[in-house]
């Protein structure tokens, strides 16, 4: 006898529906604790790369392999019921050829049963979106700051500050959504571009550093706790973690100093 789920988890078409809709609520998440709590309030979570520099300190999220991706997407799997799970295709594991993006893709929905992938790139990526979506993968694109270019792109810029630069980031925009995205990350693109892309665009537009006219948004949740050691000028942060957590471990420190080590009572008595 089959068991089934009574809670009913969003897909990418129901995150594609929503264009012009209630705001689309997102947040990144990499292991199962955070995703179960973020899972109560957003539409989607995304397993970003960005957990390479987030939780193991790389400078960037070039060095991130595909098998941690897929280790965190599992993990978040099991904590996230009712929301979409999208996890980043990591550099390297796409831009090859549509083939080599299929055989990576697959295999990240295969082994951590996401409802999508992520994947950088404009008009340049558009043949491997349309290569995914054709064959059964939900392809979320990512276009304006591509931090898997950072070496091309020289810094974590703004894109469009001059408006010679618009048509080239448009373009990217009806590129992806032509070859099957089902909606796509604008990120750190200035305001009145990021608008512009969102009235003209089919498919849902995910601010992260954008404009409050995209139709939904994310933001790394260590940045907007803040945890991180760097968090972008753009982001607010709604929590103070990382000062509670560095109080908390001071007042332990200070407590094994002081030889208090609290247990419960009668945790070691003695018997006759």
């Amino acid at each position: 006898m089959s068991v089934q789920n009574p809670t009913k988890r969003l897909t990418a078409p129901d995150i594609s529906a929503r264009k012009g809709g209630d705001p689309i609520v997102s947040l990144t998440s990499y292991h199962a604790h955070t995703a179960a709590i973020a899972d109560k309030y957003v539409d989607f979570i995304l397993v970003g790369d960005s957990l390479g520099m987030v939780m193991h300190g790389f400078e960037s999220t070039l060095p991130v392999p595909l098998d941690l991706m897929i280790l965190h997407g599992r993990s978040v799997m099991r904590g996230a019921k009712r929301a979409l799970v999208v996890v980043d295709m990591p550099f390297g594991s796409y831009e090859e050829s549509p083939a080599q993006a299929f055989r990576n893709a697959a295999r990240v929905m295969k082994e951590t049963e996401c409802g999508a992938i992520k994947l950088e790139g404009g008009a340049r990526m558009a043949e491997t979106i349309r290569f995914l979506t054709e064959r059964g993968i939900p392809v979320m694109a990512h276009i304006g700051l591509t931090p898997q270019s950072i070496n091309v792109l020289g810094s974590f810029k703004t894109q469009g500050r001059t408006r010679d630069k618009w048509a080239m980031i448009e373009d990217d925009a009806k590129a992806v959504t032509e070859a099957g995205a089902f909606s796509m990350v604008l990120e750190a693109i200035v305001e009145p571009l990021a608008a512009k892309i969102t009235k003209s665009v089919a498919i849902p537009t995910i601010g992260i550093g954008a404009s409050p006219a995209c139709d939904g948004q994310i933001l790394v949740m260590e940045d907007m706790l803040g945890l991180s050691p760097r968090v972008p000028k753009f982001v607010k942060e709604f929590g103070a973690v990382g000062k509670a957590i560095e109080n908390a471990i001071r007042s332990y420190a200070e407590d094994v100093r002081a030889r208090k080590f609290p247990m419960p009572e009668n945790t070691y008595e003695v018997k006759d």
